[in-house]
């Protein structure tokens, strides 16, 4: 049963106000990449949590892909609860994503190596998951649904996970209503595991209102994403509150729309958890806008991610004024 509005507000009470970014290590190209065992990188991760603590942020939102789950159930839980353990350290609560239709390398997941970023192209070598195929093809469920109460039960009181983020834009890549009866069903298993943590699907796009509204009724607390101006956001929050529930933003953040010293103290202030997209700019080339052409030149303004590889800030004084705004707001 989904919460009452009571029991989410009693979450949101409990928790410090969450600011944290979208994580995948600067040597992944992908959720792939990150968590299969052969390139599975602990001192990267380790390294990247360490840089976005020492900004102020506290939390992470992680994708989880299920064609490495497949392979290895008990490997790739493991792997799981040893990157909880090391954002815990860092001081992060953690977000994870089980099913995603993004696919901006035009392909199907794969296990083995993935194959390298196209230079110049945002993006290019993500893969959703399951798999778009797999959305439709209703022999699969019975792996999806095993998938999804594996993690949830194994999980479902661990205080490092803040939610359950069930599914990343469903109906993108040109799926539209392909998605929503996975859509609808993701929730019933997930909820039949009972986990103490908040379940939830963000709203991405005004153009799947049939997707948007079923994420509204089953969702616990209230997620969207916003790459927008602050009057946009400022809007679309004032009319997410009257479904009365908390509210976090998942993703956000793309120059030169977004401004972190407009949009941070909005969400601050209104109390909505975030996440901007992107913390050290790697293989995914996420610095380039969506649409890039191979071979595009390094562009003069980053479209997402605030650090080099080495990391050092893209912009020092955008860096200098996020740790201002987080740190005259306590976020532990």
């Amino acid at each position: 049963m989904r919460w009452t509005e009571s029991k989410a507000w009693e979450w949101h009470q409990a928790q410090p106000w969450r600011c944290g970014f979208n994580i995948l290590p600067s040597s992944a190209v992908n959720a792939t990449e990150m968590w299969q065992a052969e390139t599975f990188d602990e001192a990267m991760i380790t390294r990247d949590l360490g840089w976005g603590r020492d900004l102020g942020f506290n939390a992470c939102r992680v994708f989880l892909p299920f064609l490495v789950w497949d392979a290895d159930p008990d490997a790739f839980r493991g792997r799981f609860d040893r990157f909880l353990a090391l954002a815990s350290a860092a001081g992060f609560a953690t977000l994870p994503i089980l099913f995603d239709d993004c696919a901006f390398a035009g392909k199907e997941p794969y296990l083995g190596p993935q194959d390298p970023p196209v230079p110049g192209v945002h993006n290019s070598g993500w893969t959703p998951s399951p798999g778009l195929a797999r959305v439709t093809d209703r022999a699969a469920w019975p792996g999806l649904q095993a998938y999804v109460t594996d993690l949830v039960s194994a999980f479902r009181e661990d205080p490092r996970v803040m939610a359950w983020d069930l599914y990343n834009e469903p109906g993108n890549s040109g799926m539209g209503y392909q998605s929503l009866p996975l859509l609808e069903t993701v929730f019933v298993w997930a909820r039949a595991t009972s986990p103490t943590q908040p379940l939830t699907v963000g709203e991405w796009t005004p153009d799947l209102p049939a997707l948007n509204a079923v994420s509204r009724r089953e969702s616990d607390v209230v997620s969207f994403h916003s790459y927008t101006d602050r009057p946009a956001l400022e809007a679309e929050i004032e009319a997410l509150k009257r479904e009365g529930r908390p509210l976090l933003c998942t993703e956000w953040m793309r120059r030169p729309l977004s401004r972190w010293e407009e949009n941070l103290p909005l969400f601050r202030d209104a109390g909505v958890h975030c996440f901007a997209w992107g913390l050290v700019t790697g293989r995914t080339q996420t610095r380039f806008p969506w649409g890039s052409s191979p071979g595009a030149p390094e562009p003069d303004v980053w479209f997402h991610d605030l650090l080099h590889e080495d990391g050092s800030p893209w912009d020092a004084d955008e860096v200098e004024g996020i740790r201002r705004i987080l740190s005259g707001f306590s976020t532990t």
